[in-house]
C-alpha cells in the first residue's frame, strides 16, 4: 500500500465503513445510548438558531369554526430561537511500519487504530450527554422516597406513574423512553412489585432473563435505555478504577426525538456540522517519518444541546427539556 505524503492528511472512506460498522454492531454491546437520547441532527452551519414552538402554545385550545364567506382561522404564535454551537472532538492512533509487518497475519492494525479513536471520541461523547441529562442543575430532581435497590420496600411503577403524570401536566405529552444506569436495570429486576407483576404478564419468565422489552412493558413505559458506558477514573500510571458514565443515583424519564423535525418537543439532539464531519464521521491518514509509521485520525463535529429558546443573551426563555422530563434522585441508596 502506497503511504501518504508526510504531514498530508487524506481521506480514508474505506477506514471510513469501518467506523459506521462499529457504531452499529458495537455500540450496544459497550453501553453507549447517547446519540439515542439525544438523536443526531445534521446541519449545514456550525453555530446557528433553529425554531422552537413555545411550550405556552403548544395546547391552547382555538375557534375552528369559520363563517359563511368568511376566511378560515390560522395561527398567529411566534416561533422562538434556540441556538447551537458545535466543537470539534478527534483521535489519532499511530500505526508503527515495523508493527504493521509483525502482526499483519494477525489483525488489520489501521482496522484496530480507526476502532480504538472511534471508540474513544464516543467514549468522551457518552460522558457528555450523561453529565447533561443525569444533572440536577438542568433538571428539577425528585428524591423517591424508597430506593430502587430496597428490593423489599420500592416502588417503581409508583413512582413512575408521578413522573409520567408530571410530564403530561407540563407539557400535555407522555414520556417515551425511561433511562437508568445497568446496575439500576439490575436492582430493578430484583424488586418485589416488578417480580409480583412478573409472574401474571409473563407466566413462568426466568426474571433473571427478563428482557429490556419486558421490563419497558411492566414499567408501562414504551422504551428502557440502559446506559452501561463505564471508564477508568484513574490518573494514568495509577491501577484501574473502572467507573459508570450513567450514575446510579439518577433516571430520567423525557420524551426523545423520533424525527428529523427541529420542532418536534423532545429532551435534546446532538447537532453535526456536516461540512467538517461529512455523515456522522471523518477518518484520514498521513505519513510520520519520525516514527516511521501512519497516523490515523477519527474526527466528528458536534454539539450535544437541551432543547430550550433563548433570548439575545441567549438566557433561557423557554425550556422544552424540562417541560418533557422527570429526573428521579435518590435511586440507589
Amino acid at each position: 500500500m502506497a503511504h501518504p505524503t508526510s504531514d498530508t492528511a487524506i481521506q480514508r472512506p474505506d477506514l471510513g465503513v469501518l467506523v459506521e460498522e462499529y457504531m452499529q454492531e458495537d455500540q450496544a454491546l459497550m453501553g453507549f445510548i447517547g446519540t439515542k437520547v439525544m438523536p443526531i441532527m445534521p446541519v449545514a452551519k456550525q453555530t446557528a438558531s433553529y425554531p422552537v414552538m413555545p411550550k405556552e402554545v403548544m395546547l391552547k385550545m382555538h375557534t375552528t369554526k369559520r363563517a359563511m364567506r368568511g376566511k378560515y382561522p390560522r395561527s398567529d404564535f411566534e416561533w422562538e430561537e434556540g441556538f447551537y454551537s458545535t466543537s470539534e472532538n478527534g483521535w489519532e492512533e499511530a500505526v508503527d511500519d515495523r508493527e504493521r509487518k509483525l502482526y499483519g497475519s494477525k489483525f488489520d492494525a489501521e482496522a484496530v487504530a480507526v476502532k480504538r479513536a472511534t471508540n474513544i471520541i464516543l467514549r468522551g461523547q457518552e460522558k457528555r450527554v450523561a453529565d447533561m441529562i443525569f444533572n440536577d442543575s438542568n433538571f428539577t430532581a425528585n428524591s423517591i422516597t424508597n430506593e430502587w435497590d430496597d428490593a423489599t420496600n420500592a416502588t417503581p411503577l409508583d413512582d413512575i406513574a408521578t413522573g409520567k403524570s408530571s410530564i403530561r401536566s407540563a407539557c400535555g405529552i407522555l414520556p417515551n423512553v425511561l433511562i437508568i444506569a445497568y446496575s439500576t436495570y439490575l436492582n430493578l429486576k430484583r424488586v418485589d412489585q416488578i417480580i409480583d407483576l412478573i409472574k401474571y404478564t409473563f407466566p413462568g419468565q426466568d426474571i433473571n432473563r427478563m428482557s429490556l422489552q419486558q421490563l419497558a412493558q411492566i414499567l408501562d413505559v414504551p422504551e428502557v435505555m440502559v446506559g452501561g458506558a463505564v471508564y477508568d477514573s484513574a490518573k494514568k500510571g495509577q491501577d484501574a478504577s473502572i467507573a459508570d458514565l450513567w450514575s446510579s443515583e439518577y433516571a430520567m424519564l423525557t420524551k426523545i426525538s423520533s424525527s428529523m423535525d427541529l420542532t418536534e418537543p423532545c429532551i435534546g439532539r446532538t447537532f453535526l456540522w456536516t461540512e467538517e464531519s461529512g455523515g456522522g464521521h471523518i477518518v484520514e491518514s498521513y505519513r510520520e517519518e519520525e516514527i516511521r509509521g501512519d497516523v490515523i485520525r477519527v474526527r466528528h463535529d458536534t454539539g450535544e444541546a437541551l432543547i430550550a429558546s433563548r433570548d439575545s443573551d441567549l438566557a433561557i426563555k423557554s425550556n422544552l427539556s424540562t417541560a418533557c422530563s422527570y429526573l428521579f434522585e435518590n435511586i440507589t441508596s
